[in-house]
C-alpha cells in the first residue's frame, strides 16, 4: 500500500527512549509524573509508549483527547491541564479525575457537577507566580483554599504552577520557594493536606537536572521534552534524548523556475500579512501539497539542507529547491522536522495521515 501525504510519522519507540530518560530524572527527585499528549493529540501509541516508561498519570488540554485515552483501558489517574469550562463540567469531571483550577467558582462548579454524577473531584489549585497565565495571585490563594475545603464533594489536593508559557518566565529556585510558601500558607488556612506541588511543565527540567529544584515540588507536567527531545527554555537538544522522533513527509505537486519576488502591486495576502520577498533572481521553487491550515510553515525544517521554506497559504507549502541535494521532481516527498507548534497543528489536522513507524 502506498502510504498518503501529507503524513505525519510517529515512532513511539524514540519517545519511549526519551521518557525514559526524562521520568528517570523526575523520579530520582522523588516527584510524580503526567504524560503530556496534547502535542500528538493523545496519539494511543504514544500514551501507551508513555506509561511503559514509567508515567504515573496521563494529562491532556481537550477533554476529548481525555476520552479517547479512557477509552484505552489503562488503569492510571488522568488530569486535564486546560482551565476547566463550567458549560462542560459534567465532561470534565468524567473523563479526568484530577483538574487544575484558577479559581473558587470552577471548583465549585465541580464539585456541584461531581455531585451529581456521584463521585469525588480532586482538584489543584494553580498559583500565578510570575508568568501571568492561570493562577490565583499568591495573597488570595489562602483564602480560595479555605472555601474549597468545605466544598462536599471536591477534594483540593495540591497546588501547581504553570511557567515558560505564556509570559517566557523561567522556572527557579526563587518561584518554586513561592509555591512552596504559598501552600504551606493555603494548608495552615485550610486544614488539608496539600501534598501535591506540581512545579510545572517541560521548562522546569532545567532546574531539576541542576539539583536545585526545592525537594518539596513533586509533580511535574512533561510533554514536549519527550516527544522532540528538546529544553524548551532554548530547544536545544536534552541531554540523553532523540530528536528523530516525528517526521512530516510532503509531496510535490508543482515544479517550475520562477522570480523570488512577486510581480504588479502588492497588498496583504491571504491572512492579513505585508510580507517582504528577498530577491535572489530566477529559482526552482516547489509547492508541496500542505499549508497552514495544517501546520506552522514557519515551524518545519527540511531535511535536505539545501532546501529552504519560502512561505505557505492555507493549502500550499513553497519552497526554494534551486540548490536541493535530494530528489526533486513532481510527485518526489519532501520531508521535514517540526518544532512543538508545527507538530501541535499536524497532530490536530485531520487531513494529515498519522503513521505509526517502528524501530
Amino acid at each position: 500500500m502506498i502510504a498518503q501525504t501529507p503524513r505525519l510519522e510517529i515512532h513511539p519507540d524514540r519517545i519511549a527512549e526519551n521518557a525514559k530518560v526524562v521520568y528517570d530524572l523526575c523520579h530520582a527527585h522523588g516527584a510524580q509524573v503526567a504524560a503530556v499528549g496534547k502535542v500528538v493529540c493523545a496519539h494511543p501509541e504514544v500514551i501507551h509508549a508513555m506509561l511503559g516508561a514509567g508515567a504515573d498519570m496521563v494529562a491532556d488540554s481537550r477533554i476529548p483527547n481525555l476520552a479517547s485515552v479512557a477509552a484505552l483501558g489503562l488503569e492510571r489517574p488522568s488530569m486535564l491541564l486546560r482551565i476547566p469550562t463550567p458549560s462542560a463540567a459534567h465532561d470534565v469531571v468524567r473523563y479526568a479525575d484530577i483538574t487544575l483550577n484558577s479559581s473558587l467558582g470552577s471548583l465549585t462548579v465541580l464539585s456541584d457537577a461531581a455531585r451529581m454524577l456521584g463521585v469525588r473531584h480532586q482538584a489543584v489549585l494553580m498559583i500565578d507566580v510570575g508568568d501571568l497565565r492561570e493562577g490565583v495571585w499568591p495573597d488570595q490563594a489562602p483564602d480560595v483554599a479555605k472555601a474549597a475545603a468545605a466544598l462536599p464533594h471536591l477534594d483540593l489536593v495540591g497546588v501547581g504552577a504553570n511557567l515558560a508559557c505564556y509570559g517566557g518566565v523561567v522556572p527557579s529556585v526563587e518561584n518554586m520557594r513561592m509555591l512552596v510558601e504559598v501552600r504551606d500558607a493555603c494548608r495552615e488556612a485550610s486544614g488539608l493536606e496539600l501534598g501535591l506541588i506540581s512545579g510545572g511543565n517541560s521548562s522546569s527540567l532545567p532546574l531539576l537536572a541542576s539539583g536545585d529544584m526545592p525537594p518539596e515540588i513533586n509533580h511535574f507536567r512533561i510533554g514536549e521534552t519527550v516527544v522532540l527531545g528538546s529544553n524548551v527554555l532554548d530547544r536545544s537538544d536534552w541531554p540523553g534524548t532523540r530528536q528523530d522522533t516525528v517526521r512530516l513527509v510532503t509531496e510535490i505537486v508543482e515544479l517550475e523556475r520562477k522570480p523570488s519576488v512577486p510581480i504588479g502591486l502588492r497588498a496583504q495576502n491571504a491572512f492579513g500579512e505585508t510580507v517582504e520577498f528577498d530577491d535572489r533572481g530566477t529559482r526552482l521553487r516547489a509547492i508541496c501539497n500542505i499549508g497552514r491550515q495544517d501546520t506552522s510553515v514557519d515551524g518545519i525544517l527540511p531535511h535536505d539542507p539545501g532546501i529552504r521554506v519560502i512561505g505557505g497559504s492555507s493549502d500550499h507549502l513553497i519552497l526554494d529547491v534551486e540548490d536541493a541535494t535530494g530528489d526533486v521532481r513532481l510527485g518526489a516527498e519532501v520531508a521535514f522536522t517540526p518544532n512543538y507548534g508545527a507538530l501541535l497543528g499536524l497532530a490536530t489536522s485531520p487531513y494529515v495521515e498519522k503513521i505509526v513507524r517502528r524501530g
